[in-house]
């Protein structure tokens, strides 16, 4: 393999880490092994500290191609907790209010999701790296300073309620480049007269690249250690 010339690289990304911390481990462990001290790392799409899942990584000039890969629609098994709220959509922040879920059954899910499908309107969380005036709006947020951010106009190909309870549901979601599940998870609640928040997240696939496709962090630090690698060419 020829890092240098440039590879794309598939991890199963772990809870905890977040899309810097996988960037950082495979250039430390590539420059070590390669004896270099500079490599150019980087990954084709944000995933959050509490999502895992399909992480794509480029190296050298194939980091040229992270535009066009992140562009490729994306598959997630959301976990959605029902009948409460957080500020930032998920388990990042404490619940801030509760409310009834009895009204909701299984068949009501149903319907409300398929409204869902097709162009919508999405406004990004404000715990999100969006950008207001140069300033990322999580650091704004976690300052408890107010963060209004414009809706995006966003592609939801598909959405299908894999298991349901009246406190929580699973779904699948197909959609397009930007989608915040966080902020699907919120908007479903508001849609069933109640709140949500996402509990659990995972990326199943990216364009056609499956989690089937992806290693482990153990398996790609192994794969490191062992593979055949190109180094440059130099002038004796």
């Amino acid at each position: 393999m020829n890092f240098i010339e440039g590879e794309i690289l598939y991890i199963d990304k772990p809870l905890g880490w977040t899309s810097f911390d996988a960037v950082k481990r495979v250039r430390g462990a590539l420059t070590r092994r390669m004896g270099v001290k500079k490599l150019k790392v980087g990954h084709a799409g944000t995933l959050d500290p509490l999502a895992t899942g399909v992480m794509i990584i480029c190296t050298g000039r194939a980091t040229k191609r992270i535009e066009q890969l992140q562009a490729g629609v994306k598959e997630y098994v959301a976990t959605i907790a029902l009948g409460a709220t957080t500020p930032s959509y998920d388990l990042e922040t404490e619940i801030d209010a509760t409310y009834p879920t009895d009204h909701i059954t299984e068949e009501v899910a149903r319907r409300v999701l398929d409204t869902f499908r097709g162009s919508i309107e999405q406004v990004p969380p404000a715990f999100s790296a969006c950008k207001i005036d140069g300033r990322r709006a999580y650091s704004m947020a976690r300052k408890g300073l107010d963060v209004e951010l414009k809706p995006k106009t966003l592609v939801i190909d598909d959405i299908e309620l894999l298991q349901y309870s009246p406190q929580q549901i699973t779904i699948r979601v197909v959609c397009s480049k930007g989608t915040y599940i966080r902020a699907l998870a919120r908007d479903i609640g508001a849609a069933l007269n109640t709140g949500a928040h996402l509990t659990a997240l995972r990326r199943t696939r990216v364009g056609h690249i499956t989690v089937d496709d992806c290693l482990s962090p153990e398996q790609m630090a192994q794969m490191i250690k062992t593979v055949d690698i190109e180094m440059p060419q130099t002038d004796n």
